[in-house]
């Protein structure tokens, strides 16, 4: 009954999809940048969006968001880039080219379970059942002028997050 009106449950808050427009490479990273303030470990952030749409972009400026100075390299062939120094730690994975014979060597669930960590997954649905419930799901698409940033939370942390944070 609740659902067909478009209330919630009592008690319960939605987790409101919400989406903005980002102008162009700048504001993407920077976008990224402001997330990474607010993200506290353990944490994972689920990247999600057709090929070139700035997943990458994005998660680039995470790690520039804790302050780091060095370039950020694209984890595509790695598969896993790690940003130890920083605080919380940084994990940002690429499952692009992995397929389900690669998932047990990277030892997704160690990453996803480390206490002291913040993991940004591109190309989540490779990793099947091994996210966590609890995650910032974060898309990006083309636009004309730029591109579509959309995000919500699939748990209490998350929906916590996913209203705070203003890219």
């Amino acid at each position: 009954l609740f659902a067909r009106r478009g209330a919630s449950w009592p008690g319960r808050r939605p987790s409101v999809p919400r989406q903005v427009l980002l102008e162009d490479e700048t504001a993407t990273r920077r976008a990224g940048e402001n997330l990474a303030r607010l993200a506290k470990s353990p944490f994972l952030i689920a990247l999600r969006g057709e090929l070139g749409a700035g997943k990458t972009t994005f998660a680039g400026g995470f790690p520039a968001g804790l302050g780091h100075k060095g370039v950020v390299a694209s984890p595509t062939f790695a598969m896993v880039n790690e940003y130890r120094k920083l605080s919380p730690k940084v994990v940002h994975m690429d499952l692009y080219r992995a397929g389900p014979l690669d998932l047990p060597g990277l030892a997704l669930d160690e990453y996803f379970s480390d206490a002291e960590a913040v993991c940004l997954v591109e190309w989540p649905e490779n990793a099947g059942d091994l996210l966590p419930k609890d995650r910032l799901e974060v898309t990006l698409h083309h636009a004309k002028e730029g591109r579509s940033l959309s995000w919500h939370g699939t748990g209490p942390r998350s929906k916590s997050l996913a209203a705070k944070w203003r890219p």
